[in-house]
């Protein structure tokens, strides 16, 4: 919003100058018959057609994106910039012309007068002001309309020039030196609208400009987490730049894990190009590294099924694979079944069809129920009968945290914590407490659900 602001500030008032120029111009021009000022005076009323472009052109490319214009309205600006190019270089032709056929009648028409070198050096004054503005509002908002308004005045200072240059060469009886002097200026502003012209028309033929996408596609392998670029797509749109990317990511990830490398993607970028706007596609690859367990459970979640416990036992011919997964326990035995079938076939594909697998349906409980607290009296039975049983089983310390509930049904929510020496592998650990819990269902023959959290002791 600011930088609209600031585009649409400055382009009304060049508006308002060029006009103001254009009428003391011609003014002058009229009074002392001179042809140099007429030929300014127009020369200013281009240019006050190009501001007035210029203007209407900011105006639209602060409109936001909308249903027909998907990518926003900045290349109005770019348009507005190529209509003003073919107006300099018009110009240009007009002064190159004007001055070799005065060159070829080697006569003036300019008469020499107080006034005629005081509108031309308010002119050079005002285009001064004028082009340092637009200059410095166009490259903080990267407004090639304002771009190329900027070159127009900067060409009026030059054109203004030589005609005060004519006006002394003229008094001085010199009279050809007028018409090489604009000839010569018109050759560089033609230079400075081919370099505008060419910019323009890189921006709407899509043309991204040159280092950009090298420099995004350092800034993205520089991510951890991303594999490869398959694809990156830069397309400028007045100060914003549209990055359309896809990227080859590890299959193992989760969901949240490529999101995250995504957004610092974005975040790496927007630090340098600020009205980046990035769209970015992953596409998960299998690793060299990938291990067995790996891939059983990538494969397991395109499934929507969570494999765990997964064993590997590798002969010479074959992989024997076993793994746990858990299925909705309202399902059938055949559509559970049925279920898992798929999670093979697609197994056996990975792996070339050398494969024997063996799974083992858990039945997923994601029900809700209602509890109450026991009485005093029966949770203290309960609670001493669970501190005895695990008192019967070796390593298994500090059984703390004891929490008791009952369902409507009678049955009995138990979950509980013990220690381990800190030393203690997981797989051990894992063992004993699966010990302890089947002890518990032995000695509580109520008791629908126990779960255990193991934890060091010292740690």
């Amino acid at each position: 919003m600011e930088h609209a602001q600031k585009k649409q500030q400055v382009a009304i008032s060049s508006v308002v100058a060029s006009l103001l120029l254009t009428a003391m111009k011609l003014i002058v021009g009229v009074l002392t018959g001179s042809i140099g000022i007429i030929s300014e005076a127009a020369h200013s009323a281009l240019d006050f057609g190009a501001a007035s472009l210029t203007w209407y052109a900011v105006r639209m490319s602060g409109k936001p994106a909308d249903s027909k214009h998907h990518y926003g309205h900045a290349k109005v600006e770019s348009v507005s910039a190529l209509i003003e190019t073919g107006l300099l270089v018009v110009t240009s032709a007009w002064i190159i012309y004007a001055a070799i056929e005065r060159l070829i009648a080697g006569t003036t028409e300019v008469e020499v007068t107080w006034y005629a070198f005081a509108v031309m050096a308010i002119s050079i004054v005002v285009d001064i002001s004028r082009s340092i503005a637009l200059k410095k509002v166009a490259k903080e908002t990267g407004s090639q309309a304002l771009e190329a308004d900027a070159l127009h005045f900067s060409s009026d200072i030059l054109s203004s020039a030589v005609v005060i240059l004519g006006l002394v060469f003229v008094s001085l009886g010199i009279v050809w030196a007028d018409a090489v002097a604009g000839i010569a200026v018109a050759l560089v502003v033609l230079w400075a609208a081919f370099r505008l012209g060419k910019e323009t028309i890189d921006v709407l033929t899509d043309a991204a400009p040159e280092g950009l996408a090298d420099r995004i596609e350092e800034m993205t392998m520089s991510v951890a987490g991303v594999i490869a670029i398959d694809k990156l797509r830069v397309k400028p749109s007045g100060p914003q730049v549209f990055v359309e990317m896809g990227v080859s990511v590890n299959r193992t990830l989760s969901v949240e894990k490529v999101q995250k490398i995504c957004a610092e993607i974005e975040q790496k970028v927007r630090e340098e190009f600020t009205l980046a706007d990035m769209i970015i596609n992953t596409r998960p690859i299998a690793l060299n590294s990938e291990t067995i367990a790996e891939r059983v459970h990538v494969i397991g979640l395109n499934h929507n099924l969570h494999a765990h416990n997964i064993s590997t036992n590798l002969s010479e011919q074959k992989k024997f694979i076993t793994f746990d997964v858990e299925i909705d326990q309202k399902l059938t035995i055949k559509e559970a079944h049925d279920t898992v079938s798929a999670l093979e076939e697609e197994l056996h594909r990975e792996f070339d069809g050398e494969l024997d697998i063996c799974i083992h349906l858990d039945p997923l409980r994601n029900e809700e129920h209602s509890t109450t607290a026991l009485s005093d009296g029966a949770e203290t039975v309960v609670r001493e009968t669970i501190i005895a049983v695990s008192k019967t089983i070796e390593k298994i310390q500090d059984v703390h945290d004891i929490q008791i509930r009952k369902s409507d049904t009678g049955k009995l929510f138990i979950t509980l914590h013990c220690s381990f020496d800190d030393e203690a592998l997981l797989e051990e650990v894992h063992s004993l407490t699966s010990q302890l819990e089947g002890a518990i269902y032995h000695s509580l023959p109520y008791a629908y659900r126990v779960i255990i959290h193991a934890e060091p002791l010292y740690g």
